[in-house]
């Protein structure tokens, strides 16, 4: 079996062996709910609270204003949903833009069936938000403005902290998904001024299933689930203590690992994007060149379908991804691209590629001496390429 190189760490990126031994002693030894006041669950107890300090360290929140949820999706659901519902004698009216994750988009969608006015703004050529064209659709009943801080297929770093200002002028919830940066560059939530954000633990060598809500002292947000009073009688159900556990030990490797990691990911994505650029014809890099999320390059092939490309490459033991994760069992053109004004046909030759801490230069030499020959051959192949 060849050794795998794997460049989808925007998708997930595997636990850190040091995340996972922390873990394990609270799936079998340090088992107890960690709301009981016996030994076994105050274990539990200190440890939860011991993962909030470090997350809160991490974006510089106060430890009372985290909240461990499921994922990022359930993050971003809480802060629509419940900022929504919990200013509706305000008004009805929400705005987000044409590129967030679907964990966003489809809840704007659902506010829509229940009757909420919802503005979804456009973004320019490079997938950034105009902060002029977000207050210009403010209105006197707008409760609520969600930006991504960059985006999860071209790695566009958004101009959240100019949003959140245009929010707070006008008496607005921000709330920015934060999933695909946290952990990999500096996030601080006063810098950036957001009322919420999301945070998911297996983006950033953590475990799946376990995420976490920042929610700012004083906002009106209500809560999203019903049940019990975990979570400061915010968010029920029993807590998750190994994920729990985990994420806090990965959020404090991120801490200690940040600069060193973002310099050596720049270092390689700036490798592979210049040499696509000289070994393949007529191909375009998506998204911003300069603000970018370090390690993501996302290329549109003319002429080649971006699954072709990554089946072949699977044979070459190399795992990439064409669109975000979450709708790669999709046959429609991804919603970001064409939100970019890219053809259907170019949205669907789309290819990205997501550094992550393990990747070293031969991964990248091995991308850049297959990929060239693949996409040769499939252009051989394609009625859609012009020779």
């Amino acid at each position: 079996m060849k050794d795998i190189i794997y460049l989808d760490h925007a998708a997930t990126t595997a636990t850190d062996p040091e995340v996972l031994e922390a873990m394990l002693p609270y799936f079998s030894e340090k088992y107890g709910s960690a709301t009981q006041i016996y030994s076994l669950g105050r274990e539990g107890g200190e440890a939860v609270e011991k993962a909030r300090e470090r997350v809160a360290a991490l974006i510089n929140a106060d430890p009372d204003e985290i909240y461990f949820t499921a994922g990022g999706t359930e993050s971003d659901n809480w802060a629509i949903f419940g900022t929504a519902n919990k200013n509706i004698k305000k008004g009805n009216h929400v705005i987000t833009d044409k590129i967030e994750h679907h964990a966003v988009l489809h809840s704007f969608d659902e506010l829509k069936r229940r009757g909420f006015d919802t503005t979804i703004v456009g973004v320019d050529s490079e997938g950034f938000v105009s902060p002029a064209e977000i207050e210009a659709a403010v209105t006197d009943k707008t409760t609520l403005i969600t930006v991504m801080h960059a985006n999860n297929e071209i790695g566009t770093l958004q101009p959240v902290k100019e949003i959140a200002e245009v929010a707070h002028a006008h008496g607005i919830h921000f709330h920015t998904d934060t999933v695909q940066t946290v952990g990999h560059i500096p996030v601080d939530v006063k810098e950036i001024g957001c009322d919420s954000l999301a945070i998911s633990a297996h983006k950033f060598y953590g475990p799946k299933g376990v995420g976490a809500f920042y929610l700012k002292k004083g906002s009106k947000t209500d809560r999203l689930l019903f049940g019990g009073a975990q979570e400061k009688n915010r968010r029920p159900g029993t807590q998750n203590v190994p994920g729990i556990v985990g994420m806090g030990f990965a959020c404090e490797r991120a801490m200690k690992n940040l600069d060193k990691e973002i310099a050596e990911t720049k270092r390689l994505q700036t490798m592979l994007i210049e040499g696509i650029e000289s070994a393949i014809v007529d191909c375009r890099l998506n998204g911003s060149r300069t603000k970018r999320l370090p390690g993501n390059v996302n290329f549109s092939v003319d002429g080649v379908e971006g699954e072709s490309m990554i089946l072949f490459l699977d044979m070459e033991g190399i795992c990439v991804s064409s669109g975000s994760a979450c709708t790669s069992g999709s046959l429609d053109p991804s919603h970001v691209l064409m939100a970019l004004g890219l053809k259907h046909e170019q949205a669907h030759g789309s290819l990205r590629m997501t550094l992550g801490k393990e990747n070293t230069e031969a991964d990248v030499k091995k991308v850049l001496e297959v990929l060239p020959p693949i996409v040769a051959r499939l252009r051989e192949m394609s009625p859609l390429y012009n020779k």
